[in-house]
């Protein structure tokens, strides 16, 4: 069992509040928690109706987890790019990567299941089979995933030397005034809050370097390449300028101003590494998703 406790800022539904920042639980499984008398306010349990006022003590009580068991699920992928040692997809918005509590199913691993069968590797146990690296649930774009642990060590190893290109799109709140950048500053968990990261000076070594690519109404449209792949690395990179990502409700301002707008603006546009098998360079590009164009389509100036 796990007890967090959190301070609220502001006035809002106490189920929406935690589900906002406990990303890895859906919002169903907090409100579960909530009638099985696991939240608490200011000691006393509440229902998921509760408007928390700013100032009140919540206490959220994790219990311990059970084993989910990853199944076959006949899930739609975007297959950009499939042979024998690796497959390339296109991860839509919503889609958590693997299962843990709360989302047992419908993740990437249940639909990989069913499409790959039992060719995905093994190296990173039952609940993520062939997951190499991870986005966001809300952040789209391209992912690998590996089919053998031969081409699992290979391309972790070419993570772990920070050689694969990975590009991002992303809106940010504001405008920035340099064109081009590079933010160097580590990244490790919050201090006050052990769900976020944050930039600590005992962290981990993060780059991102960033580049204008358009102006938008209050807002400008960049890109992102990776030096490093830290956890949450753009959103608390941008954040830390005073620009985090339109629709970040974790790191930027707490009600997103786009209505119908739900997660972080952030898309996985490019990703490129050599191939674990033929040692040469591909690469592949994931379209932006309809959402993020129309978009940029309602705040072009």
């Amino acid at each position: 069992m796990e007890e967090k406790i959190f301070y609220a800022l502001e006035k809002e539904r106490i189920d929406k509040y935690l589900s906002s920042i406990e990303e890895e639980y859906s919002r169903s499984f907090i409100q579960k928690l909530i009638k099985d008398q696991a939240v608490l306010v200011n000691k006393t349990p509440v229902k998921s109706s509760y408007i928390l006022n700013p100032g009140d003590e919540i206490l959220l009580i994790i219990p311990e987890p059970t084993m989910p068991i990853a199944v076959a699920e006949d899930i739609p992928l975007d297959i950009l790019y499939e042979d024998k040692q690796i497959i390339i997809i296109n991860k839509p918005k919503g889609m958590v990567v693997h299962p843990a509590a709360g989302h047992e199913n419908g993740t990437l691993v249940n639909a990989l299941l069913h499409h790959c069968k039992e060719e995905l590797s093994g190296i990173n146990g039952v609940l993520r089979p062939g997951i190499v690296h991870r986005i966001d649930r809300d952040t789209t774009g391209v992912l690998v995933i590996c089919k053998t642990d031969e081409a699992h060590k290979i391309l972790a190893g070419q993570l772990k030397e920070h050689s694969i290109h990975r590009v991002y799109h992303a809106v940010v709140h504001g405008i920035l005034k340099e064109e081009e950048g590079t933010i160097d500053a580590p990244i490790g968990r919050s201090t006050s809050d052990r769900k976020k990261m944050a930039i600590v000076p005992n962290g981990k070594h993060a780059v991102t370097h960033y580049k204008v690519l358009s102006y938008l109404k209050g807002y400008t449209y960049i890109k992102c390449q990776l030096e490093t792949g830290r956890t949450h690395q753009i959103r608390v990179h941008m954040a830390s300028k005073g620009h985090p990502l339109l629709g970040d409700i974790v790191y930027g301002p707490s009600k997103c101003p786009i209505t119908g707008l739900i997660g972080q603006t952030l898309h996985a546009m490019t990703l490129g590494f050599l191939h674990p098998t033929t040692n040469k360079y591909i690469e592949f590009t994931a379209p932006l998703p309809e959402y993020f164009q129309k978009l940029l389509q309602v705040l072009q100036p």
